[in-house]
């Protein structure tokens, strides 16, 4: 596994990370423990580093899940987490006072079973607390040993410059693929100016990249792409040329359309980690191979050329959702 430095900061870590949330939340019921600690394990021995998470996702089982799965390997991995959520739940709402930070690093640490968190995220920026006490806060705690490097999630440009003013910003954490790339108008040129990784969430746009998302599929209740309007029947009829798309170029570089979504966005920039999740190992396999998929410039023209063609339709987000992001 190749590996690369998020922005300017020393933190190294495999090209490619895990998403750690579907197995315990988020997209249907909690896996099973055991399955997902096999395959935790397995992804350290691939040559995974890079393993994120935070305190809503479940809430704090996937914390207490990964504390125990990687307790072998605590120095040799990079587990990121989040904070930012009224007693961890995001539909109670946020919550980014200082004094809440330094509760959720407190219990983090005890579930994560560890002494230090590597990097610590603010989950949604909190209009209700500025950006400076948030990252001063953090700022305190690097000093105090307990985090080494802090993130920021679906934050806007001013708040990124403001909180990096503080506290040096380690990496971003927003959504980022071939079917979302708002970020390429303001934010990466931001991040590459400061020095700052990025971090792609749902970089298999919540799995429909992959193209085994059509539109008989289902998904029950508890799945938030029950609930997303990209993901209604008809929006994924509609979509389904970006994953055309994909599939054409796969067939050339005999690989999976997943293989290559993630090959175009570790081709954008050096400092581009994505961290795709799954709970399978052979797709945990798949993923890590994108890797080693090298895409030409003439590749990158061609896919650009024709994905400028494509309308992705529906929001990424429903409206209450939207309003916690790009702040």
């Amino acid at each position: 596994m190749q590996t690369r430095k998020l922005g300017n900061s020393n933190l190294e870590v495999s090209a490619l990370g895990l998403g750690c949330m579907g197995m315990s939340f988020g997209y249907g019921p909690a896996h099973d423990k055991q399955e997902m600690t096999a395959l935790l394990r397995s992804a350290v021995e691939c040559g995974v580093t890079f393993f994120d998470t935070a305190e809503a996702y479940g809430p704090f089982a996937n914390e207490e899940l990964l504390g125990a799965a990687l307790a072998p390997f605590r120095r040799q991995v990079v587990i990121a987490t989040k904070f930012g959520f009224k007693n961890g739940k995001p539909a109670e709402g946020l919550d980014s006072r200082p004094e809440r930070i330094r509760e959720v690093a407190e219990a983090s640490l005890q579930r994560l079973n560890t002494d230090y968190i590597d990097l610590f995220y603010q989950h949604r920026v909190d209009p209700n607390v500025p950006i400076e006490d948030v990252a001063g806060t953090v700022k305190d705690l690097i000093h105090e040993g307990k985090v080494r490097h802090f993130g920021l999630s679906e934050a806007a440009v001013q708040t990124i410059r403001r909180a990096h003013a503080v506290q040096p910003v380690t990496a971003l954490q927003s959504e980022y693929s071939l079917w979302t790339r708002e970020p390429e108008s303001e934010v990466l040129p931001t991040l590459e100016e400061l020095g700052i990784g990025f971090v792609p969430f749902s970089p298999l746009g919540k799995g429909f990249l992959t193209g085994k998302i059509d539109e008989s599929a289902t998904f029950e209740g508890s799945d938030i792409r029950s609930i997303l309007p990209r993901f209604t029947a008809e929006a994924r009829i509609a979509n389904r040329t970006l994953v055309d798309l994909l599939g054409r170029v796969a067939e050339q570089k005999r690989a999976t359309p997943a293989q290559i979504a993630l090959a175009w966005l570790l081709a954008q920039k050096p400092w581009i980690v994505p961290i795709p999740g799954t709970t399978k190992p052979g797709r945990l396999e798949e993923n890590i191979a994108s890797t080693a998929i090298e895409l030409t410039a003439d590749d990158l023209r061609e896919i650009d050329a024709a994905a400028s063609k494509i309308t992705v339709q529906g929001a990424r987000y429903t409206e209450s959702m939207e309003k916690m992001t790009n702040r």
